[in-house]
């Protein structure tokens, strides 16, 4: 049988922690596993379901939603393709189910790239990679887009993993968010404006415990190391770290995401991802965060996940 995320790209590294496994799947370009001396570092799926909540794909050319999939250039309203019908909006960018082919690749390192070609609602040509590369702290990831078009072209890029520290319960880990704001949002989450998140229970810079949260939000401001942590009660941290360009971030808690897959009853429970996004939702209305990229040039972003602490850890085994 086929998987309908293609074909699974596998690397593996020994760290000073134990060994070091993720898999990159071929459509979406999605981080589907990534574990350290045999406990996860985020929520996997089998490699015969599609990626449940998006978990781990590349959201490219813009991450989140586009308020009903309009947007508006040099006075021409460009309409994009509904995504979420439900919100009517245009989410997670246009290679949700793209295949990516293979550039480069070694034991501890995948470099995949899909093309953008002109369509309705976008009529631009973008080249796009995507590398993951395993080290002996974690996880790097790099994206390039680069324009092939004769037309400056508007891009934002994000990526949706679900971290957890899979031998300790989600609920028990303490979330850091490094951000000075929270993207207020209306019943179809979408941005209405931007507020300082000091006194409200948007302030998670001190750390929260992931069980008392109910979130799917967006937050800006985020600080000049572009690092966000998950914690474990015995000190084990994972950092999710972003470059300069990554000042946007979304949080999202959903409480019944699928932590086994089987087609009679899957066992759904918490699970957090932790969004680095160059730019907010509806960036292509509001500008923000926006990155034009022009004819000829090539832009990167990079973001990662870092492990501390793990070397005190006990091997356990995987789903």
């Amino acid at each position: 049988m086929h998987a309908p995320t293609g074909t699974q790209h596998e690397l593996t590294l020994q760290t000073p922690s134990g060994p070091a496994r993720v898999v990159v799947t071929e459509v979406a370009a999605g981080l589907r596993v990534y574990s350290l001396n045999g406990i996860d570092l985020v929520e996997t799926f089998d490699e015969l379901v599609q990626p449940p909540m998006a978990a781990g794909i590349v959201l490219v050319p813009w991450p989140n939603r586009i308020r009903d999939g309009q947007w508006t250039q040099n006075g021409v309203t460009r309409q994009l393709a509904l995504t979420e019908p439900g919100k009517h909006n245009a989410s997670h960018g246009l290679l949700r189910f793209a295949p990516y082919r293979v550039v480069f690749r070694t034991s501890d390192t995948v470099t995949l790239a899909a093309t953008i070609f002109p369509q309705s609602g976008y009529p631009f040509h973008l080249e796009t990679e995507v590398t993951y590369a395993l080290t002996a702290a974690g996880l790097d990831v790099t994206h390039r887009v680069r324009n092939v078009g004769a037309e400056p072209a508007p891009v934002a890029v994000g990526a949706h993993p679900f971290l957890k520290i899979g031998d300790v319960p989600t609920s028990d880990l303490v979330l850091r968010v490094d951000a000075a704001t929270h993207i207020d949002v209306d019943d179809r989450l979408n941005p209405i404006g931007e507020s300082p998140v000091d006194g409200t229970r948007f302030d998670l810079r001190a750390g929260v415990k992931v069980g008392d949260l109910d979130l799917d939000d967006g937050f800006g401001g985020v600080g000049p190391a572009g690092e966000h942590t998950l914690t474990a009660p015995d000190g084990r941290c994972l950092t999710l770290w972003g470059d300069e360009t990554m000042r946007y971030v979304q949080v999202f808690t959903p409480h019944i995401f699928p932590l086994t897959q089987s087609a009679a009853e899957p066992v759904k429970g918490l699970a957090i991802a932790i969004e680095p996004m160059t730019a907010p939702a509806n960036a292509f209305n509001s500008g923000a965060g926006l990155h034009w990229v022009q004819p000829g040039e090539q832009w990167a972003v990079r973001w990662g996940i870092r492990h501390a602490g793990f070397d005190r850890s006990v091997s356990s085994p995987t789903r």
